[in-house]
């Protein structure tokens, strides 16, 4: 463990690497990463750089649009363009740990883009516990605005591109043969979930299942972007419908626990792990 990166440990078990300073292109929009993240029988659930979105790193934040700044990586969606390549990428840097152990961390960022800095960000990351097979990570992020004007906060969506809502925490989950099934605690199936509100989410793959849960009320109102098909991904939504305005020195907060489990769980399995780490 040191300031390049730190492994995270559930009852002395490595479960997640974390990598504050990674040497990514600019394209990228380099940022920190979990990865890999994996059960505890050792089953890697994320994915780093993939061949179909090699900006996808593993676990993190991502935001295509911060002022007209990508900190997603890759192209922009651009009202009337489409997918276009711009010179707009910003970067997370990491600036210290003001808390760091086995069992979870407290970091600072800034996130810079055109030699200016956009945000501050203070995130919180904690592992727990839960059974002999799942364990949770509890992961927080503060996004405060420093400039001296009001930022704005958009998505492909609210630039144009419907169903592309993404933006925020998101979790790039292992690709297999066969695409992961996808549930929350009344709907069934990527187009009953995807764009929609639910307490928790759960994506299972062929002998692990994550679940998804907001931990605050203003998470719980951000819809999830979900992906299976083409890619198995889980994401939040800030702006989903709308662009989001951060007035300056404001601080945007948002909290998802995410239980890693060994197996497939079912829907009543699901929901009572995360009863364990989510308060009603």
């Amino acid at each position: 463990m040191n300031e390049e990166s730190l492994v995270l440990r559930v009852a002395g078990r490595p479960v997640g690497r974390y990598l504050t300073r990674p040497a990514l292109p600019a394209r990228l929009s380099p940022r920190p990463y979990l990865h890999p993240v994996t059960t505890l029988a050792g089953t890697a659930v994320t994915e780093l750089s993939p061949a179909d979105h090699a900006h996808h790193l593993g676990v993190g934040v991502a935001v295509p649009d911060v002022e007209g700044h990508n900190f997603w990586g890759g192209r922009t969606y651009v009202r009337d363009r489409g997918p276009t390549e711009l010179d707009n990428h910003g970067a997370q840097r990491h600036t210290a740990f003001q808390l760091r152990d086995f069992d979870g961390f407290v970091e600072e960022l800034r996130w810079v883009a055109a030699g200016g800095e956009l945000l501050r960000e203070r995130r919180t990351v904690a592992t727990t516990g839960l059974t002999g097979s799942a364990w949770a990570l509890d992961f927080t992020f503060s996004l405060t605005n420093t400039t001296r004007g009001t930022l704005s906060i958009g998505s492909p969506a609210t630039n144009g591109r419907p169903g592309a809502a993404y933006g925020g925490f998101f979790w790039r989950a292992r690709k297999e043969a066969e695409a992961p099934r996808v549930f929350t605690a009344d709907a069934e199936g990527v187009t009953a979930v995807h764009g929609r509100r639910a307490d928790w989410l759960a994506l299972a793959g062929a002998t692990w299942t994550l679940v998804f849960a907001g931990a605050t009320t203003a998470t719980r109102h951000d819809p999830w972007f979900v992906r299976t098909a083409e890619y198995p991904a889980v994401g939040s939504s800030l702006a989903h419908e709308e662009r989001l305005p951060v007035a300056a020195g404001d601080t945007v907060v948002r909290r998802i626990v995410t239980v890693v489990a060994d197996g497939r769980l079912d829907r009543a399995e699901a929901a009572a792990l995360v009863r364990k780490v989510v308060s009603p």
